[in-house]
């Protein structure tokens, strides 16, 4: 395919976001009702939460102290189980026994989009079925490293790295450029770096907007992104 029939989609998103499934799942519907468009997915860190501790809080408290009521939460995820079933995603909220910290998560999915875009996808498809399907506490080394495991990286490597720094700050650098551009809630679908595309929409909103950036580019109507 030309580099005109190609465009690239980075997915803002953070791993215990539930409507970030729901929009990992879509957005895969998406590319493959676009099949003559070469999509090159890209994923960007965001966190919902960064003032949870490392070692991650009791998520039954969190949620509690967040909503206010067992009910409240019953309501929340019963709106979003539904909509999980569609996309063919199992959601265990009762299994969650941990609202993790997700910057280690974030540093292993930077990792893994350096190893290449089917590792990164690979691997953030993987922590999201961990965390909501699972319970496993994505927060956790040894979490990360099985995950980095199964999507083909170097674990040997994941476990020397993650006790470190490396990369923390980028991470933080990339979660403060998209909140400049006014991001404040995901998942965000950015076009070419260009097209915004906000909340989990539904594949079809998706695979239009896909081919009309295309179509765009196609007619050389965009500029050159860095």
């Amino acid at each position: 395919m030309s580099e005109l029939n190609a465009i690239t989609v980075d997915v803002v998103s953070d791993v215990v976001c539930p409507w970030c499934f729901i929009g990992q799942k879509r957005l895969d519907k998406a590319i493959s009702a676009v099949g003559d468009i070469d999509v090159h997915v890209r994923w960007r860190p965001f966190q919902l939460d960064p003032t949870i501790p490392p070692e991650g809080k009791d998520r039954h408290e969190y949620m509690l102290a967040k909503f206010g009521s067992d009910e409240r939460i019953r309501e929340i995820h019963a709106r979003i189980e539904p909509l999980g079933e569609a996309e063919d995603i199992s959601f265990a909220f009762d299994a969650i026994k941990v609202a993790p910290n997700t910057l280690d998560a974030h540093r292993l999915i930077r990792w893994a989009g350096a190893a290449s875009e089917a590792v990164q996808n690979r691997l953030v498809r993987r922590l999201f079925q961990l965390n909501f399907e699972e319970g496993a506490n994505i927060g956790d080394h040894a979490v990360l490293v099985e995950a980095a495991r199964d999507a083909g990286m170097d674990a040997s490597v994941v476990e020397t790295l993650l006790p470190t720094d490396a990369d923390v700050e980028a991470v933080r650098t990339e979660i403060a450029t998209a909140s400049r551009m006014g991001i404040t809630g995901v998942p965000c679908f950015l076009l070419e770096g260009k097209y915004a595309v906000m909340g989990a929409q539904d594949a079809d909103t998706l695979a239009d907007a896909i081919r009309q950036v295309a179509a765009a580019k196609a007619r050389g109507e965009l500029e050159k992104t860095g």
